[in-house]
């Protein structure tokens, strides 16, 4: 009887394993590449760092690290820094990163470059690999040369892969790669330069990693080195690009929930219509438990044959993650199937169609075979409410159970069901307001077809619940990305005023500091800042040394305070990005006493510093005292120089120092010009360009945002079915009303008009109850998140909100042509 029924029913039914299908490819393909990403980043971990493990330092080894370091016998080291470089063919800059190599790194993996022997021959014939991208940028072939400082070396190949590198990385600052033993000639290397040494190690079969990470850890923290194995990478990578998958898995796990509100509200129009027939099958001898069955059957066998299409769409669906996501990822992902996540999707599929749906079957277990016979429709409803706040239980506690499954985090998942059940209480909320305020101030002196199209929003058998949820649901997840977005971009925002600096010149030595700032001025330039900087390492901290912090279990001061370099500076006023939170700023001393600091709330946080505090420096061996005299809040999302540790003025200015100097230059041109000289005159010095770097971090965002809004049309899709279904539902309704209508005298433009108004209406409340939320949601995350303001897009107001409204009258106009083809003599008949 299920199977017969549903053969009679299977547009709608399709309809209704449509939106299943989309939240099952959703999930399953989201979880498979979850799966596969953490099966190759364990598989590939040794390629990803090129060793088995290695030990890094952010300084010249001495002679007690070095002695630890060659004691485990490195089979290749390293070291690399940032640096600009120049093409003399054409006497274009760039700012890349340098690795100087030697030996035969990778251990593991390989240097994949073109031509292809480039990667073993470059140390041998003392050339370079560059980077592929940025040869074609500056129309660099193999054979031409490049300089790099005080070098020129020739380029013997381009650079198409490096382990432990991304797109991401490389769009920064490219890889050039060149022998070790050339470092030195570069003369780039010089005080105050950021520089990191690694030494790359085989392991043999029998060494443990984890316990000879627990052995020397502590001896190279004393030096401040560090070890790193390959297994640790892999479990940080992977904690890593979990997070990533569980963003991902929520906001499919929303498309599967949107479908499931279709299903509810679907399959309770389906069974409002079907419940005179099983009131016949009752007088015909059917049993509660058969007439319930009939129709359990049928929505299972859909969320059964949903789960299992949805299951092999996503095969499909993963294959093109790898796409995606190769700007963010480290390495290449092979895709492989396993078997759970696909069993997961038809059993999900299963339980999310009948627990969704079993709020409207409950209603056939009550019919009465008199309602055969009656002409009103009274079905129990008060007998089913405690059976249905049953079920709505379970359905609450499944989502928390299977929200707790992607987040592994109980406050996470309860936090996740709630703000749902708060979205979704507001989108019905709202629906229902305006269904009484419409029937509260209906306007009567309307047209006919104007009061006909609002009175169809509060009849029975009304669809604007279902529809402004489902509309405001996608409506509100694809205009939220759009309004963080825009949040986000503005904290990477560049000021384009005059005095706005754009371009800092890094790493000038006290000696050029007069030649590098009379080249700025000699080029029609003003020079915004020159800011010296002191490089320094925490001695100790309320008395307490690295080792005995460490020891003492009630200190809770971060590893990394004293393992940092910090590049500190002094000053006698704070600047814009900078506030004072506690204490007394000094803007100035005179040598002998404690000195009075200023720290930045971060690190008073991580060190465990308050007001007063004591904390010992060391510069370059000397050892400083100093007091914290006050703690600053500092907005480190801008694009200037910002610091964690400032000094007043009259104590540093005789230390060992280096200086930072910033411009603004109008335009590309200026800018191209000024860094040719420069690199020229001072190739130690290093430039950045704010403006690139603001177009390099744009373009990531943007691809952020396009995977999100990639995700996110699981959702608009699975909408627009359940709007088609939804819509298509009140088809059935619609033609006995409507064939009423005509037998009245109506004609079929006055029937098109008052369907066209209502579900424009429809279209028009859901799309706009959902930028609304958006906009709130994105004002709180903006206040509490990003603690930005927020300047809201008219991307959503221009675009989304037309667009659903017509979406949603097209859709509906096109399922009223069946209805105007029936002619009211067939329909009359057919009711009789």
């Amino acid at each position: 009887m299920a199977w017969r029924d549903a053969r009679a029913s299977r547009v709608r039914l399709m309809l209704f394993m449509a939106s299943i299908i989309l939240g099952i490819a959703a999930v399953v393909s989201i979880q498979l590449f979850r799966d596969n990403l953490k099966d190759n980043i364990q598989n590939q971990s040794k390629a990803l760092m090129g060793a088995d493990f290695l030990i890094d330092i952010n300084e010249t080894p001495n002679a007690r690290a070095q002695a630890i370091i060659d004691s485990l016998s490195p089979v290749a080291k390293e070291v690399n820094f940032v640096s600009m470089i120049a093409f003399p063919k054409n006497g274009g800059t760039k700012l890349v990163r340098i690795r100087g190599l030697e030996g035969a790194f990778p251990i593991y993996g390989k240097i994949k470059t073109a031509p292809e022997q480039a990667a073993s021959t470059y140390q041998g014939l003392g050339g370079a690999l560059v980077d592929a991208t940025l040869m074609l940028q500056y129309n660099i072939k193999a054979g031409d040369s490049i300089k790099v400082g005080k070098l020129t070396l020739p380029i013997l190949g381009a650079l198409n892969g490096l382990p432990g590198s991304s797109a991401i990385s490389a769009s920064v600052a490219p890889p050039v790669v060149i022998p070790y033993q050339f470092i030195d000639d570069t003369e780039l290397l010089q005080f105050g330069s950021r520089k990191e040494y690694q030494f790359y190690y085989k392991a043999t079969p029998q060494t443990d990693l984890e316990q000879l990470e627990a052995e020397i850890n502590p001896l190279l923290n004393a030096e401040n080195a560090d070890i790193d194995t390959h297994s640790s990478t892999s479990r940080r990578l992977g904690r890593r690009y979990d997070n990533m998958g569980k963003f991902l898995n929520l906001v499919a796990f929303i498309a599967l929930l949107l479908g499931c509100v279709g299903i509810a509200s679907s399959v309770h129009i389906y069974i409002k219509e079907k419940l005179k027939h099983i009131a016949v099958l009752k007088c015909l001898g059917a049993s509660r438990k058969q007439s319930f069955l009939i129709y359990l059957i049928q929505i299972a066998g859909i969320g059964l044959i949903g789960g299992i299409i949805g299951s092999l769409v996503s095969i499909g669906v993963q294959e093109s993650f790898p796409y995606f996501f190769k700007a963010f990822l480290p390495f290449d992902v092979t895709i492989s199937i396993s078997t759970q996540p696909l069993l997961m999707g038809v059993l999900l599929g299963f339980l999310m169609a009948v627990l969704f749906a079993l709020l409207a079957l409950l209603n056939t277990w009550y019919v009465s075979p008199l309602e055969a016979l009656r002409v009103t429709e009274s079905n129990g409803l008060k007998r089913t409410k405690s059976a249905k706040i049953t079920v709505f239980s379970v359905i609450i506690l499944f989502l928390f159970l299977f929200s707790y499954w992607l987040l592994r985090d109980i406050k996470y998942a309860l936090a996740f069901v709630v703000g749902m059940l708060i979205t979704f209480s507001i989108l019905a909320g709202i629906a229902t307001l305006s269904m009484k305020m419409i029937k509260a101030w209906f306007p009567k002196s309307w047209g006919y077809t104007a009061r006909q199209s609002l009175l169809n929003l509060f009849r029975p058998n009304n669809q604007t619940l279902v529809l402004i949820v489902a509309i405001g649901l996608g409506t509100f997840l694809i205009s939220t990305l759009y309004f963080t977005k825009d949040i986000l971009l503005s904290k990477t925002a560049v000021g384009n005023s005059g005095k706005a600096a754009n371009i800092i010149l890094l790493d000038v030595q006290k000696e050029q500091t007069n030649d590098v700032s009379k080249t700025i001025t000699e080029h029609g330039l003003e020079l915004v800042d020159n800011i010296p900087l002191v490089t320094m390492r925490i001695q100790s901290i309320k008395g307490m040394v690295s080792h005995e912090a460490k020891a003492d279990t009630t200190v809770h001061i971060r590893r990394w305070v004293f393992n940092h370099e910090f590049r500190t500076t002094y000053r006698d006023s704070l600047i814009s990005s900078e506030t004072i939170l506690e204490g007394t700023w000094t803007p100035a001393v005179s040598l002998g006493g404690v000195i009075p600091i200023s720290i930045s709330e971060n690190l008073a946080k991580d060190a465990q510093l308050n007001i007063g505090d004591k904390v010992e420096f060391n510069i370059q061996g000397v050892i400083m005292e100093t007091v914290v005299g006050s703690i600053r809040s500092v907005d480190w999302g801008r694009m200037q120089l910002n610091f964690s540790v400032v000094f007043p003025k009259g104590v540093l200015e005789k230390a060992p120092q280096f200086y930072v100097l910033t411009t603004n230059v109008p335009d590309n041109v200026g800018s191209a010009q000024l860094q040719r000289v420069l690199v020229a005159k001072y190739p130690s010095v290093t430039i950045i360009d704010l403006r690139q770097v603001y177009t390099i971090i744009e373009d990531i965002l943007d691809k952020v945002a396009w995977i999100i809004n990639f995700m996110a049309l699981f959702s608009i899709i699975t909408g627009i079915i359940v709007l088609i279904g939804s819509v298509r539902n009140t088809k059935h309704q619609r033609i006995r009303e409507n064939a009423l209508l005509r037998t009245l005298g109506a004609k079929n433009i006055q029937i098109l008009e008052i369907s066209g108004l209502e579900y424009f209406l429809l279209g028009l409340i859901g799309s706009l109850v959902g930028v609304v939320l958006a906009l709130v949601s994105a004002f709180l995350l903006g206040l509490y998140l990003f603690k930005e303001p927020f300047v809201p897009s008219v991307i959503p107001f221009l675009i989304f909100l037309p667009t659903i409204s017509f979406l949603t009258l097209g859709i509906g106009l096109i399922n009223m042509r069946d209805v105007l083809r029936i002619s009211p003599l067939e329909v009359l008949r057919r009711e009789a």
